[in-house]
């Protein structure tokens, strides 16, 4: 009588293992790659919606006072130090016309700028290092190629300045 012994091994080899691994990290890289573009488009939405609030309360203040608040280069970090209160980097909107004035999304003190002589004014704005503007496109500045989104009192007022 023989007997046979039939030893089932059940498992994975190596191969099949490596295999599996290699393709999660694949679709791990991918997901990560599209969150960081998502993240980058909600940062620059947020940084618009920021001017256009600015803009508002600007031309509130406009309307009450019959001028913009004065002002050079002003932002909450750079260019002086103003922060974002009362005295802030547009004076006199805080807590009139606007709550508080806004940071960057990225946490960076250093993102919104102030430009005002009274009858004008000039807002800008850093962007995403995805979304800098090029050269002959809208807003491109070869003194700052790093901001964009420029918000003005008026379309002439942008081009004169």
């Amino acid at each position: 009588m023989t007997f046979h012994s039939t030893k089932h091994t059940r498992g994975f080899t190596l191969i099949e293992l490596l295999v599996v691994i290699a393709i999660i990290g694949i679709l791990s890289s991918v997901v990560l790659a599209s969150l960081n573009t998502a993240r980058t488009k909600a940062r620059d939405t947020v940084r618009k919606s920021d001017l256009k609030q600015l803009q508002t309360a600007l031309a509130l203040y406009y309307t009450d006072n019959g001028s913009y608040p004065s002002g050079g280069w002003r932002g909450a970090v750079s260019y002086g130090g103003h922060g974002t209160g009362a005295t802030g980097y547009i004076p006199g909107l805080v807590p009139t016309y606007i709550s508080v004035l806004p940071l960057d999304p990225r946490g960076s003190l250093d993102g919104y700028l102030y430009l005002s002589d009274g009858v004008n004014y000039k807002l800008l704005s850093h962007v995403s290092p995805e979304s800098y503007p090029s050269a002959g496109q809208p807003f491109y500045d070869p003194a700052r190629p790093t901001w964009a989104w420029m918000v003005c009192s008026g379309e002439p007022a942008c081009s004169s300045w």
